[in-house]
Formats: C-alpha cells, sequence, structure tokens
C-alpha cells in the first residue's frame, strides 16, 4: 500500500481540524500560512490540500476573504455516481441498471417506515403532487421529471433525516445527468399518476407492506427495460447536464 503523500496528510490533518473544533459549513479556517506553520509544510502542499478538499466540498476557498468549512453537499458524490455510469454504459456493462437497483432498494425499504405514521401536512403535498402529474399528463402527455423528484422527496420528509434527503437527491441528480429513453420517454403518464397515486393510498393507510409493493411496481417498467438490455440496448444514453470539466474524458 502506497504511503500518503504530504498533501495527503494535510487533507486528513484538516478534516481532523473541523472535527476537533466542532467547526460547520460557513466557519472561517486558519489562513494559508497559518496552516503551513500549523502542520509544519509547505506552501504547495497545503494548497495542493485545499484545492482537493476544495473539489468535495469540505472547504471553501473565498479569494480576497480566506478559506471557509464547505458546505458538505453530496453534488460530488451524484457526479460519481453519473460519471460511473457513463463509463461502465459505455464499456456495454450495466451502469444503469446497477444505479436504478440502488435506487430502488432504498426507496423501497425506507417507504415502510414512512408508512408507520406520516404527518397530514406532508399527505397533503404528496395528494398536490399527485394531482399536478394528472394536470401536466392530460397537458403536456407526460409528467415532469421534477414533479416526480418533487414527490419522492417529499414522501420521506417525516423521517426528519437530513442526510438521507441528501442521498435521495443525489440518486436523482445521478439518474437527471444520465438519461435513457427508457426512463422518461417509455412510461406512460397514466401509469405513472396512478402508481404514484397508490403508493399514498398505502402510506395514509399505514400499510408498510402495501407501500413497498408499491413502490416496487412504480421501478417495474424501467427495470425490466434495463434487465432486457443492461448496457443501454437501443435505447440510448444522454448525459443531460455537464459534468465538471475535469472529470470529462476527451471522448464524452
Amino acid at each position: 500500500m502506497a504511503r500518503p503523500t504530504m498533501a495527503q496528510d494535510i487533507e486528513r490533518r484538516i478534516k481532523e481540524l473541523i472535527l476537533d473544533r466542532a467547526l460547520g459549513p460557513g466557519d472561517p479556517l486558519p489562513t494559508e500560512p497559518e496552516l503551513m506553520e500549523l502542520f509544519a509544510a509547505g506552501r504547495v502542499s497545503v494548497r495542493e490540500a485545499l484545492k482537493a478538499l476544495q473539489a468535495v466540498n469540505v472547504v471553501e476557498i473565498r479569494r480576497g476573504f480566506g478559506t471557509f468549512v464547505g458546505s458538505l453537499s453530496l453534488t460530488p458524490f451524484a457526479e460519481g455516481l453519473a460519471f460511473r455510469a457513463v463509463v461502465r454504459h459505455g464499456r456495454g456493462e450495466p451502469g444503469l441498471l446497477e444505479l436504478m437497483k440502488v435506487r430502488e432498494a432504498l426507496e423501497s425499504g425506507l417507504v415502510g417506515a414512512v408508512s408507520a405514521g406520516i404527518p397530514a401536512g406532508d399527505l397533503a403535498v404528496l395528494r398536490s403532487l399527485v394531482a399536478t402529474m394528472e394536470a401536466e399528463a392530460a397537458r403536456d402527455g407526460r409528467v415532469a421529471r421534477a414533479t416526480d423528484r418533487a414527490f419522492h422527496l417529499a414522501l420521506y420528509a417525516s423521517l426528519d433525516n437530513h442526510l438521507l434527503s441528501e442521498v435521495l437527491d443525489a440518486f436523482w441528480a445521478a439518474m437527471d445527468r444520465v438519461r435513457t429513453s427508457t426512463d422518461d420517454g417509455h412510461q406512460d403518464p397514466g401509469t405513472t399518476c396512478r402508481q404514484h397515486h397508490e403508493i399514498v393510498v398505502a402510506v395514509a393507510a399505514g400499510d408498510g407492506v402495501r407501500a413497498a409493493s408499491a413502490m416496487r411496481a412504480h421501478f417495474d417498467g424501467i427495470r425490466a427495460r434495463l434487465e432486457r438490455h443492461p448496457s443501454g440496448g437501443g435505447y440510448g444514453v444522454t448525459v443531460t447536464d455537464r459534468l465538471p470539466e475535469a472529470c470529462l474524458p476527451s471522448a464524452l
């Protein structure tokens, strides 16, 4: 196993410093010269460590103002998921199917906990979103992905788990960046509306088993198509949002 470089060691120590001082997003960090003195390190190694941590939102460098604890968001995680799926698809491997199966397992497992006691306000939001889906289906012949995404995020709001919300949104962001026509072009909008309505009915009834079954049914269509064509087949992958230039090979 290769020994960590000086910059990698400084990355670790900066993260330890954030933990030891109980710092949070937006809190100031020691200046670059202070970090150099604290870690007995050169300017190049400190800057390399800070840039690496900035890339994953652990720190934020504000020119002329200093260095602060970053947002700690999962955006790099979503981008990593998307990039992995693109690369594996390009090699004829089932990257998209794997991504979808992980998301399905996560949501099917969580919806039972939601069914144990969802607040009336959250139910009202979900019913409103289903009504929006029905209006979109009637008007546009499709359900907007933004509405579908909002439904799934609202569904788990009662669990009051910020990390969970970020992880779920990261999966949505990844699927949005790597989209196949199986994902939104082959789903009948009427079926989409009915599936979401069934999830709401099951959750409202406090029936976790029925809710999990409804959630799995919601994934049935795309799962079946991707299992028939695990590497995308004739459906085609579209990268719908540009990933950071540093992450993209020239072939993409």
